[in-house]
Formats: structure tokens, sequence, C-alpha cells
């Protein structure tokens, strides 16, 4: 697989105070214009409160990220409704509980990822949730104007630990590989196996698997093999082969 990379990575020049210019002519927002939870936020998290996510790592993540920045703004008023919204290509930006569900359910006691591969980027939502609770985030992304859309995105927040790719999601990133968690945002009939070889012992991969009906499965990687256990019905675009512009 050739694979394409795009960064939002350490070694970014200082900026003065203020509002810079990134690649693309995208606004770059220092953090203090942008991490401070906000109302919406603030009333989003309260709802995933009382809907069952107790994991405060993933409900502080989320209230630090604007949802906002990731969608067209048509839909900016909606950027903080519990739901899906489209980013263009048949693609969305996936519902906040079930980001939080599927960060949680890969999430390690201590609270804190190491290195985590996410399969499918679409606008960088969820890989700007996961940078705020992981060391290393690599997103593999098989559009190509979803990709460069991601990349600006997350270079106008700045975040100094997420790396990109413009690549087929079925090989996932053996490059980079092994992962201690790896969360799949698109629907396959079957969990690709080159994914769950990335995994590292004691990892844990979370993907909706199914057609019609689709359902969240949580894989742990043990030393005698993989245990699988079944979460919730979901809905997700599908998983598909390959490389699009």
């Amino acid at each position: 697989m050739s694979t394409a990379w795009g960064v939002s990575m350490p070694g970014l020049a200082p900026k003065p105070a203020g509002r810079a210019t990134a690649a693309r002519g995208a606004a770059v927002l220092h953090e203090g214009d942008w991490a401070v939870p906000t109302a919406p936020r603030l009333n989003l998290v309260r709802r995933l409160r009382e809907q069952g996510i107790g994991a405060e790592p993933v409900l502080a993540a989320l209230a630090r990220i604007p949802r906002e920045r990731f969608v067209d703004e048509a839909l900016w008023s909606r950027a903080y409704e519990d739901t899906a919204l489209p980013i263009g290509h048949s693609q969305t930006i996936s519902q906040p509980f079930v980001v939080a569900r599927m960060i949680a359910a890969v999430l390690p006691a201590r609270g804190r990822l190491k290195r985590v591969l996410e399969v499918g980027t679409g606008c960088g939502y969820q890989a700007a949730v996961l940078a705020q609770v992981a060391e290393e985030v690599y997103s593999i992304e098989r559009i190509r104007a979803l990709y460069d859309k991601a990349r600006a995105n997350l270079r106008a927040l700045r975040l100094p630990n997420v790396r990109l790719a413009f690549g087929d999601g079925y090989a996932g990133l053996p490059e980079a590989a092994p992962f201690d968690a790896i969360v799949v945002a698109a629907a396959a009939p079957a969990l690709p196996e080159a994914l769950l070889k990335q995994l590292t012992r004691g990892g844990k991969l979370i993907a909706p698997v199914g057609a019609d009906e689709q359902q969240l499965l949580l894989v742990e990687r043990r030393v005698a093999g993989f245990i699988e256990t079944r979460l919730d019905l979901v809905r997700f675009v599908p998983m598909l082969p390959g490389l699009a512009k």
C-alpha cells in the first residue's frame, strides 16, 4: 500500500498571540481560544453522563474539543446535538455518544492510551478527541478530499500528537504498529485481519461490524488469542477498500 502522510505534529514554530494562518488559509487557534469548555459542550457532556458514559477522561476530552470546527458553518448551530452530521462525500461526523462509547471502551484503567490508530479520519473530530487521552494518535483516511479537510481542521488546533495518513484502512498502518488501541469508524462485514495483527498484546480494538444490522464489537488481544465482546447496535457508513478522490 502506498501511504501519503500529513502531519499536525511537533515542530510547528511558535506563533504570536492571537490568530495566525495555517495551510490552505485555515485559521490557527491557540489552545486558550478553543480548549476552554463552553456551555454547549458542558451541556453535551452532562447529557452523555446521564446516558451512562462514566469515563471522566473521555468526557473531559469532549468538553475541550470544539465540534463546530469540524462541520460546515451552516451546521454550527447543530454541532452539540447528539447526532451524526454530514461532512460530504456520503460520510458523517459520528454521534458524540458513539464517539464517547467507543473511546471509553478501549481506554485502560489508568485513563491514558499510549499509541492509538483510528481507521476512518473523516473530518478529524474523533482524532482530536483521541488526542486528549492518548500520547500518539495515528489516523487513516481513504478519501483524499476528507484527508485534506481533516488535516486543515487538525492543524488549526495545533494538536501536537496527531499524524494522518492517506491510505486504505483495511490495511491499517503496519509501519506504525503495534497499537494499544484501534478505533474503527466505519462498518466492515467482518473484522479486518490486518488490523487484529497490529494490536499489541493486551490491546483493544473496537469496530462496528455488519451490513444491514451493525453491532459494536470490542476485541482484546490476549496471550491465548482474541476475546470478543458484543456491545451496542449502531449505524455507520460502510468500510470500503482502496482509495478515492
